[in-house]
């Protein structure tokens, strides 16, 4: 039966038939990103399938196998696969929610550039991570040295935890905060 479906151009997946009686929620992507899975070293060349898979999930990353394997012309069956081996890459790091922060009861933002002691980024960083609020960390070039993005319930709580928080960080030698009055993320459609 499996050489029938390959002389048929199939690929031979036996679940198939098994996945077309489960509802469309069943039948999402999540597979699991498995850090030690990772692949280190030179990027993996993508293929204009795997371009269009990453930009489907970057769209709706709750989008079904079923609908990004029809989009991008696959089988089920190869378009798992390529995820897979986009997640064992370590190209898809993970799936999760674009949130409105003020809606969440996050209501103040703030982008926090640090200047921090010289070869010291990597405890800085772990010390970032632990901050309540903070969305993303960046090392950068230029007048400072970390650019930090927080979302906290108000300036109150910004306040806190800039001036108790990070600045209580013995590497951490100065910060600047910019308030975020409006955010918008960007559609990865547009």
């Amino acid at each position: 039966m499996a050489s029938e479906r390959m002389a048929d151009g199939r690929d031979g997946d036996r679940s198939e038939s098994r996945d077309r009686d489960r509802p469309e929620s069943q039948d999402r992507v999540r597979p699991e990103i498995r850090s030690g899975d990772r692949q280190e070293g030179l990027p993996r060349p993508l293929d204009p399938i795997d371009r269009d898979i990453l930009h489907i999930l970057h769209a709706d990353g709750r989008a079904s196998i079923r609908s990004v394997a029809e989009r991008v012309h696959v089988s089920r069956a190869n378009a798992y696969a390529r995820i897979n081996r986009l997640i064992d890459d370590g190209v898809i790091r993970g799936f999760g929610a674009r949130i409105n922060h003020e809606r969440a009861g996050q209501g103040a933002s703030a982008y926090i550039t640090l200047k921090i002691v010289q070869n010291t980024w990597r405890t800085v960083r772990e010390h970032l991570r632990a901050l309540p609020g903070a969305s993303h960390i960046a090392l950068v070039s230029g007048d400072f040295d970390v650019l930090l993005l927080v979302h906290t319930p108000d300036n109150r709580a910004l306040r806190e935890l800039v001036l108790t928080r990070l600045q209580s960080i013995p590497e951490v030698l100065s910060t600047r905060t910019l308030l975020v009055f409006e955010e918008d993320d960007l559609d990865p459609d547009s």
